[in-house]
């Protein structure tokens, strides 16, 4: 049975993040696995292939040869490529022509000069931007070239370097195999060609589906091929106790897979030597209305049934007798023959590593809908940090808006850097509603109800959020109020955490001093506050909660909450002595996912939303992830810690390889040596730069910033990126490495 999956979207739906995986986009078929780039940063999933021609690669200078011919080599073969744009929804190539004097498809009546060969070794006579059967750059179709007599700007044949480029996305025709160069055998001709990765997005395979409305209704398909082998896989989702899932006949042989009970699903062939029947029994039901996957073959030597990730049941063929399937009927795929039939959704069915097309057929039969719903009961779980997951035709997505995250599955942290003297503030109610509507619509949860106005406040808050500094004292956040009410988290000028709360009742304000720690280290750390009338739980990083209690004068109610304010309170009226002080210069540092309540107010000011017009910022708000990272852990012991590698369990959940960790013969000594090596070398670096460093002092300092450099370019090919809005992805050079 397989170890990869069939395509990024299976890896997503695994709850994987981008990465570089194994796919194996047939099966069990001759195509075998290959490596792709998943990407899975959108609602839809990417799915790069490489290749080894550089970017910007030099053909020509006045080269005697007619013709220049560029191969491209991929990390994977031509069938293995068109498996994935067959299945995808979408596909596309970036292809770039720099030209100076050399002409490339000689618009706009001559014999292109210049073309490329895709899918099938076929040539095509169409540029980037443009489209099959068109001899024309994009320049030509959005009617902006150089030399308006000519489709391309190379074509005008300039002195001066010219380019033309665009993404080749008719999917039929990709990936490019090659680029053939024609116009350089003049003196002074030179020219350039960068060709991009093959990405497609989607993937319409792994949601073709159908459900099965009624016990009676099926779908048919022609005869399955399968004499000698047979590879089946699909997923079902059903609340039914037995049905028939797919059934074949021949004069007497025949090959049936089927529910036969909650907790059994059976595999039966006969090939001539008697019925077969193979039973993989499940410890849960099966009928519980989840996605359950069902992967069933058969060769000359075994059978082999398995379910999801229960252990395969296998049953060797025997050694003498008939081994051919001899198949006349046509495929069922539901009831056949008068039998109760499977009702629910089956999605997803590879028969020999050729999807079938449910969705399809199941558009013209009665009795069977195209599609199915209910996605959320099986991958809700994805949706993390209180995204809701949304039913969605063919698939699932995670709705993030109520969170302070970001990304497919809610777990990016959305966070910023701040520079000393920048603050923001977020207002409660926007210009033109009560304090009434506000209150009750945005704070309080809709639990709620019998808070009504004159009193309007908070009986309970939650607020969450991490950040890093360097620099005490600061206000990290406080809550005003239209009253003396307020609530605040400082850093005091020892670097430890306060907590402070003024309902009230009280002389002075109720503080949580943290005092044995320093928060002012740099570190990300994480806070988590939960006020629950006069009750206060704090967690502050991996350390136990520890709960404390307001005074019994204090009021417990938070009155009128007016704004929230991030890195500098600028409140009119009175405001606490301590925080007047800790407000100059004010915070510098990193805050992320901030959340109060159902308000996540950095998220507002840096994504636009429909809260965005509560927000105001005073100074530049650079997007960071600088304040994220994961929590500082004193180093556990191995006994104790959940990582410890003892066993590959961690090494199944990074790489696709089914827990075999890369370099498993890899042994010790040799490792001991890299280590020294690495060192030597590491230690001659170091005394390289510092010797250079002093050598080049007096030319100037070299000024970095950490947290808006983390935004920009990560590798030399971004450079490309750079002057080419069109190129949409570069390989990052390290991961290239990690690649070979």
């Amino acid at each position: 049975s397989a170890i990869y999956e069939l395509s990024c979207e299976a890896y997503k739906h695994l709850g994987k993040t981008s990465n570089y995986y194994w796919i194996d986009p047939d099966g069990s078929g001759t195509l075998g696995p290959l490596k792709v780039y998943c990407n899975m940063t959108e609602d839809k999933v990417w799915t790069t292939v490489y290749h080894d021609l550089q970017m910007q690669t030099s053909v020509g200078g006045n080269s005697p040869e007619k013709l220049s011919v560029l191969h491209l080599n991929y990390s994977a073969t031509m069938d293995q490529i068109s498996a994935i744009t067959s299945s995808a929804e979408y596909c596309e190539q970036f292809i770039s022509y720099s030209c100076k004097m050399s002409r490339l498809l000689n618009t706009p009546e001559g014999n292109p000069y210049t073309w490329w060969v895709g899918k099938a070794n076929e040539k095509h006579y169409y540029w980037g931007g443009s489209g099959p059967g068109i001899q024309k750059c994009a320049c030509g179709i959005e009617r902006n070239c150089t030399d308006p007599k000519y489709y391309c700007n190379c074509d005008a044949d300039y002195k001066q370097w010219r380019k033309d480029s665009g993404m080749l996305s008719y999917k039929e025709h990709l990936p490019v195999s090659q680029v053939v160069v024609g116009d350089l055998d003049r003196p002074g001709s030179e020219a350039k060609v960068s060709v991009g990765p093959v990405r497609c997005q989607g993937d319409r395979n792994y949601w073709n589906a159908a459900s099965f409305v009624t016990s009676s209704s099926y779908l048919h398909f022609s005869t399955f091929q399968g004499e000698t082998s047979a590879d089946i896989s699909f997923y079902f989702k059903t609340s039914a106790s037995d049905g028939v899932f797919l059934e074949n006949l021949g004069n007497t042989d025949f090959i049936k897979l089927e529910l036969k009970s909650a907790t059994e699903v059976s595999f039966s062939f006969d090939v001539g030597n008697g019925p077969v029947e193979i039973v993989v029994r499940s410890p849960n039901p099966l009928n519980d209305d989840q996605w359950h996957r069902v992967n069933a073959e058969r060769n000359v030597k075994q059978a082999s049934l398995q379910v999801d990730q229960l252990p395969l049941e296998v049953r060797k063929a025997p050694t003498e007798g008939h081994t051919r399937l001899e198949l006349y009927s046509q495929l069922y795929v539901g009831a056949a023959g008068g039998q109760r039939g499977f009702l629910g959704c089956i999605r997803s069915l590879r028969m020999n590593g050729v999807t079938l097309d449910l969705e399809e057929r199941a558009k013209v039969t009665p009795g069977v809908k195209p599609g199915c719903s209910g996605h959320c009961t099986s991958y809700g779980m994805y949706c993390a940090n209180g995204g809701k997951c949304v039913e969605k035709y063919n698939g699932y997505s995670c709705d993030c808006s109520r969170t302070a995250y970001d990304g497919p599955f809610c777990i990016k942290d959305v966070g910023a850097f701040f520079e000393e003297g920048m603050w923001l503030r977020y207002n409660f109610h926007s210009p033109g509603t009560s304090v009434k509507d506000l209150v009750s619509r945005t704070l309080l949860s809709s639990a709620d109800p019998e808070i009504t106005a004159p009193d309007l406040g908070l009986n309970k808050e939650e607020l969450s959020f991490s950040f890093s500094t360097t620099k005490s004292p600061c206000v990290l956040l406080y809550v005003s109020s239209y009253t003396p009410d307020f609530m605040a988290v400082l850093v005091n000028p020892n670097g430890n955490l306060q907590i402070r709360y003024n309902l009230g009742g009280t002389k002075e304000p109720y503080n949580i001093d943290i005092d044995h720690r320093n928060m002012a280290n740099g570190q990300p750390h994480t806070v988590n506050v939960t006020r629950n009338g006069r009750d206060i739980v704090l967690q502050l990083d991996h350390y136990p909660p520890t709960s404390y209690s307001l005074p019994a004068t204090s009021d417990i109610q938070f009155n009128s909450p007016k704004a929230l304010f991030l890195g500098k309170v600028i409140e009119i009226g009175k405001i606490d002595q301590d925080i007047y002080k800790y407000n100059t210069p004010g915070f510098t540092g990193c805050l992320s996912r901030v959340q109060f309540n159902q308000i996540a107010p950095l998220k507002a000011a840096l994504r636009p939303t429909n809260t965005s017009s509560h927000v105001h910022i005073q100074g530049e708000l650079v997007e960071s992830n600088c304040g994220a990272s994961p929590l500082t852990i004193p180093p556990m012991s191995a006994a104790t810690d959940p990582w410890h590698l003892d066993s590959g369990k961690v090494a199944s959940a990074d790489f696709p390889y089914n827990g075999q960790a890369i370099g498993d013969g890899v042994n010790r000594n040799s490792a001991i040596i890299g280590g020294v090596i690495a060192v030597v070398i590491f230690t001659i670096l170091c005394t390289l730069v510092f010797l250079i460093r002093y050598m080049f002092r007096h030319k100037g300092t070299y000024h970095t910033n950490e947290a808006k450099g983390a935004e920009s370019a990560e590798s030399a090919d971004a450079a490309i990126m750079n002057n080419d809005p069109n190129f949409t992805e570069t390989i990052d050079e390290s991961k290239k490495e990690w690649l070979i």
